[in-house]
């Protein structure tokens, strides 16, 4: 019986980077790294891309992927999670899913299984993500690093583009601890089809952060604190980075 399984949306347009998942890095696909990287996590029974592209379809059975068709109707990587769980017959019975994001082919493994074991323990949150210490005050400023707050219980309180906590002087202080949100998500069942009808919420769109829809509908997200290296890629700029930690990992591995 599958209980855990990973998905990973992947479509080809991209604004910044067109047919991104299809190009090639150290002479495999963007997706096929993500894909093979996502089967080293043994918390996953199952790992399956999920795509509206027949070009990305056909090239994950070339290479002997399991994937998923979905409509081009879904507005984000999770309602294409949605799709896939409610409509394939094989995930019936299947309580936890991870979105393993399809541009980040250096995730640590050991991540998401720290993130689907969060969720998989703490029966209160609908949610699970994985957060990762901020060391500098260059990261903590940059808006494109979400930030997060966690309560007591290791539950998230808000996530921001900006500095969180920011204080009085509204500046990075070195003995302050900040977190980095890493976009990986761990979903029960139930709430990943509840998902696409919760409405929109205000923070949601003034921070431009889906998870905030989440907090404001009033379920609790679970965070795991975790450590280990991982670059996605958002431009063709990105890839002699990845290039060069992929090979840091398989020699180290």
């Amino acid at each position: 019986m599958l209980k855990i399984i990973g998905i990973i949306p992947a479509r080809y347009a991209s604004t910044r980077f067109p047919g991104k998942p299809l190009v090639k890095i150290l002479g495999k696909t963007l997706i096929q790294h993500t894909y093979e990287n996502a089967l080293r996590c043994k918390t996953l029974d199952k790992v399956i891309v999920a795509t509206d592209d027949e070009r990305i379809f056909a090239h994950v059975k070339e290479f002997g992927g399991d994937v998923v068709m979905t409509s081009v109707d879904c507005l984000n990587g999770t309602e294409r999670l949605a799709e896939v769980v409610r409509n394939d017959k094989r995930l019936k019975d299947v309580q936890i899913i991870v979105n393993v994001q399809g541009d980040e082919p250096t995730l640590d493994p050991s991540i998401i299984q720290g993130v689907a074991e969060a969720l998989e323990q703490d029966a209160e949150a609908a949610v699970a993500t994985a957060v990762v210490k901020i060391h500098s005050a260059d990261e903590a400023y940059n808006p494109s690093v979400v930030k997060c707050v966690l309560d007591q219980r290791g539950y998230a309180l808000y996530f921001s583009r900006g500095l969180i906590p920011a204080g009085k002087t509204l500046k990075f202080q070195k003995e302050t601890t900040y977190w980095r949100h890493l976009g990986l998500y761990a979903y029960r069942r139930d709430f990943l089809l509840h998902y696409a009808s919760l409405t929109p919420t205000p923070l949601q769109m003034a921070e431009d952060l889906e998870q905030l829809r989440v907090l404001e509908h009033g379920y609790k997200i679970k965070t795991a604190i975790v450590e280990g290296e991982s670059m996605d890629v958002n431009t063709p700029e990105d890839l002699k980075k990845v290039e060069q930690l992929i090979c840091k990992q398989n020699t180290s591995s």
